[in-house]
């Protein structure tokens, strides 16, 4: 052995378990193992810290009647804007407990941002396009993502001890949490989430209200 090699190995013995950080991949899955989209998932451990930094902006969009995207995950005091790309005016509400707001009808990006100050799930809606549903999901942490259609998140840099995993999705009722002791390595953990309520974003048929204000 190099005398290089000699000193990795003896800075790697030395070194704090805590700092040896490791990649953790989430799978996220329906009762039937098929991969599902749109699964936030946050990580929460025992000796977090609020961050002193500012949480960037983040958008959700209006595209072709529906929120782009349709789940949205933000930090606690996230400014979120939500810019109107169609050529119609929408009229965006919510009344959440986590976030109650109202941005009256309008076009573009003249609307003022909003601030999500309290950690909770967020259902948004039109009040023109009875179709147009979307989701902002606030969490009180800095590890959090939302799966793709592959059903996917990693997170990266997870230093060694226990962590409590966080399901959400628009079709689960509650919450599903789960510990994981993360040792050094990486890891990959499926989740398969039972009971998934029906799809609620459905295209519905065009209302009267809708045709006059789409005009």
């Amino acid at each position: 052995m190099t005398l290089i090699a000699r000193v990795v190995v003896a800075l790697v013995a030395w070194l704090p378990a805590a700092v040896i950080a490791s990649s953790l991949t989430i799978s996220v899955t329906d009762g039937g193992g098929q991969p599902l989209a749109d699964a936030v998932v946050t990580l929460y451990a025992d000796d977090d810290r609020p961050s002193t930094e500012a949480a960037p902006e983040a958008v959700m969009d209006q595209r072709d009647r529906q929120f782009v995207p349709q789940v949205l995950a933000v930090r606690t005091g996230t400014l979120v804007r939500f810019p109107n790309s169609d050529n119609i005016r929408h009229h965006v509400y919510s009344f959440s407990p986590a976030k109650r707001f109202e941005l009256r009808l309008y076009h573009g990006t003249t609307a003022e941002p909003v601030q999500f100050d309290q950690p909770g799930k967020v259902a948004l809606g039109c009040n023109i396009h009875d179709a147009m549903l979307g989701y902002i999901y606030v969490v009180d942490s800095e590890r959090f993502g939302v799966t793709g259609p592959d059903g996917q998140w990693t997170f990266d840099a997870l230093p060694e001890g226990d962590l409590e995993v966080q399901i959400q999705h628009p079709r689960l009722a509650e919450p599903l949490t789960r510990t994981l002791t993360i040792t050094g390595t990486s890891r990959s953990e499926t989740v398969a989430l039972d009971g998934l309520q029906p799809d609620p974003r459905q295209q519905a048929p065009q209302t009267d209200l809708e045709r006059l204000f789409d005009r």
